[in-house]
């Protein structure tokens, strides 16, 4: 469970760090919009 945790944190700062490099807000509602309902499928079977 720890090294899941890891991972998640991990992933999340990258993912900070590249939002401090897009300088449109717009752009990453629908970058974090689409992630978000890739990771749901992808956690929940379903893609």
């Amino acid at each position: 469970m720890t090294r899941l945790v890891g991972y998640t944190i991990f992933w999340v700062a990258i993912g900070m760090i590249a939002g401090m490099f897009i300088r449109s807000t717009l752009l990453c509602i629908l970058i974090v919009l689409f992630l978000l309902l890739l990771g749901y499928n992808l956690f929940m079977g379903n893609g």
